[in-house]
């Protein structure tokens, strides 16, 4: 997530609340896709509420579908919501979007120390300390995220 922090704890909030009000009303977890579409209409209903403002949040929101596909998803402050295979968000996101439409490539990804390569120099590409401030985190289904 990128912007202001308060906005952000209020979003994740409410997506955690729905997220488990799904689960016991469904009894199936929610989708990446479905949450996504939670957050983004939160977000457009601020944006068009009198007395309220906008989120000033944009997030990354990465999961995997049922039958383990693995998902990205972006919303931004207005409540639009775009599928993506790779993005950054926030502060020298521009930078890092062109390293990686010049260099992503399903080669590129092929496998785990691949893709954390191509992670690592996308982040160089705007980390101003080298690579002591980079801190990542790789998930897999139905395994514990590690960091």
């Amino acid at each position: 997530i990128s912007g202001l922090t308060a906005d952000a704890r209020i979003v994740i909030n409410r997506a955690r609340v729905e997220c488990q009000s799904h689960r016991l009303t469904v009894e199936d977890p929610v989708t990446v896709e479905y949450i996504t579409r939670y957050i983004a209409s939160l977000k457009q209903r601020y944006t068009q509420s009198n007395g309220r403002r906008p989120f000033g949040i944009s997030a990354l929101i990465v999961g995997f579908d049922f039958d383990g596909t693995p998902r990205l998803y972006q919303t931004d402050p207005s409540g639009t919501y775009h599928a993506w295979k790779a993005n950054a968000i926030g502060r020298g996101a521009k930078s890092v979007r062109e390293f990686l439409e010049k260099n992503y490539t399903d080669e590129a990804i092929e496998t785990d120390d691949l893709t954390i390569k191509l992670v690592i120099k996308a982040l160089l590409e705007v980390v101003q300390s080298g690579g002591k401030n980079i801190e990542l985190a790789v998930m897999k289904r139905e395994q514990l995220l590690k960091v």
